[in-house]
């Protein structure tokens, strides 16, 4: 496409040949390959410009800045693009170059502080089964009926909007439907969803999260808010009062799901065991009666922000519920590790204190015995929810091993002690901070009925401390230890 064309319907200044022909757009010179427009953007650390050399030895054939002074400052022998934002910039012309594809397809987005993993591939699951071809973006991976792919890709929660428009296309070209994707306040805040045609916007919750990214709760909630700029259709959580309050200045067409009255899709819970909650489900008038191999509150909210999304996309409703009783969690969500020790054993990915008090309530509710909690919390995160977390962990746990998550540049003793801050007077700890020795130590101080669960990493597959990143997965600690003590 010439860079005339890619640019017509977009407010800018060119120096330099417009004719020039692009191939694709890159923000990242490392990654430049012969043909590409380079988008050099200002960065966390490091702006694009640092880097124009490389990305012109590498064959990028035209350069995208923002600031007007450099733009009138710099000469170049390819041409030069002034935008206005270059990330917003980034999204339209990766849609542009791929044709809009998301225009073809139903595009789901699930945004909230919690459950948007989990949401993502019930709604995944569900399509599965009412033989629909789903594709699923987002922090566990991208998959495509079930299967994951696209490996090679950079693991965020939401992709930048050069990977998700290329992923649009190629949804069309093997004629995928439905695309579900988790939106998160700084993919949206970064503009990766702009351009990005969505049929339905989900609204999950809105709690106390990436506070340092955003600068204040209030932004926070404004860059969730920014989902409805970019639907028409949006459903809403009438149980969470922050989104009860973003549907109330919304203008889209507006749907809610909920436990309580005035909702388009209501849950009721009629009895739950330690293994499966029944539950009436209703919308329209039409109620089915259901059993979810799913307990807890969160979790069945997750189920109904799902089955409540496809109903109102216009699936079958009575094949909704019966297919709900099929569903499974994704790895590292409530996940239990099987042993031979008569205790249970879970892995959760929770890091926030409402997602905490979620799994460990429901926990607390169905132990036989004592409940014994292993976490810390992420360096370089937000500090102010560590003694909430504290105060959560200690509400609800027997013994709670301090250990050490992400810490990256941050001191996890630090960490930990601000934790600790949350703790009743009463409540029973260590602090090991060997992630791998501290699970060991909680399984090994188990008894028979004892429940433990492993909160903050969940799937992932490694760990941060310092500047040193070393695999490390929390199931495959628990299995090699249950090994090692079966050896024993």
């Amino acid at each position: 496409m010439q860079l005339a064309e890619l640019v017509k319907d977009w407010p800018c200044t060119v120096k330099g040949s417009i004719r020039t022909e692009i191939i694709q757009v890159e923000d990242d010179a490392r990654r430049v390959k012969p043909g590409d427009l380079f988008i050099a953007r200002k960065g966390k650390h490091y702006h694009g410009l640092t880097f124009l050399d490389e990305a012109m030895e590498k064959g990028a054939v035209a350069i995208a800045v923002e600031d007007e002074m450099q733009f009138d400052s710099l000469k170049l022998p390819i041409p030069i693009v002034w935008v206005p934002n270059c990330l917003s910039f980034l999204a339209f012309a990766s849609a542009k170059l791929y044709g809009f594809p998301a225009e073809a397809l139903s595009v789901i987005a699930v945004t909230g502080t919690n459950g948007k993993t989990t949401v993502t591939h019930f709604i995944g699951q569900l399509l599965t089964k009412l033989q629909q071809r789903v594709m699923v973006i987002g922090t566990n991976g991208i998959f495509i009926d079930g299967e994951k792919c696209y490996q090679e890709l950079e693991s965020l929660t939401t992709l930048q909007s050069k990977h998700l428009q290329f992923l649009l296309s190629k949804a069309l070209e093997q004629k995928i439907d439905y695309v579900v994707l988790e939106a998160s306040s700084m993919g949206l805040a970064k503009h990766r969803l702009d351009h990005c045609e969505v049929s339905l916007g989900v609204f999950l919750n809105v709690t106390e999260d990436h506070i340092e990214d955003h600068g204040s709760f209030d932004d926070y909630k404004k860059s969730k808010q920014l989902l409805t700029k970019l639907t028409k259709k949006i459903l809403i959580n009438n149980d969470d009062a922050v989104c009860r309050s973003i549907g109330i200045i919304a203008k889209n067409k507006k749907y809610y799901f909920g436990t309580g009255n005035k909702v388009d899709v209501h849950l009721q819970l009629l009895y739950e065991t330690s293994s499966v909650s029944v539950c009436c489900i209703q919308a329209d008038g039409e109620k089915h009666v259901v059993t979810l191999p799913i307990i807890g509150e969160y979790q069945r909210n997750n189920v109904l922000a799902a089955l409540s999304s496809l109903a109102i996309l216009g699936l079958p409703f009575h094949e909704l519920c019966q297919a709900t009783q099929s569903l499974s969690l994704p790895k590292g969500r409530f996940e239990q590790i099987s042993n031979p020790l008569g205790v249970k054993i879970y892995i959760d990915y929770a890091h926030t204190a409402d997602a905490m008090k979620g799994i460990l309530q429901t926990l607390k509710k169905h132990a036989s015995n004592r409940l014994i909690v292993v976490f810390s919390c992420g360096g370089d995160r937000d500090q102010a929810k560590r003694p909430k977390m504290g105060m959560v962990a200690s509400a609800f746990a027997d013994y709670i091993i301090l250990t050490t998550d992400n810490s990256r540049g941050e001191s996890p003793q630090k960490i930990n002690e601000q934790i600790r801050k949350g703790f009743s007077s009463l409540q029973q700890f260590e602090s090991i901070l060997d992630r791998q020795q501290a699970i060991e130590k909680a399984i090994k101080m188990a008894r028979q009925g004892d429940t433990i669960v492993i909160l903050g990493k969940g799937h992932e597959q490694t760990q941060q401390i310092g500047q040193q990143t070393t695999h490390f997965s929390d199931k495959e600690c628990v299995e090699l230890i249950l090994k090692q003590l079966e050896v024993s």
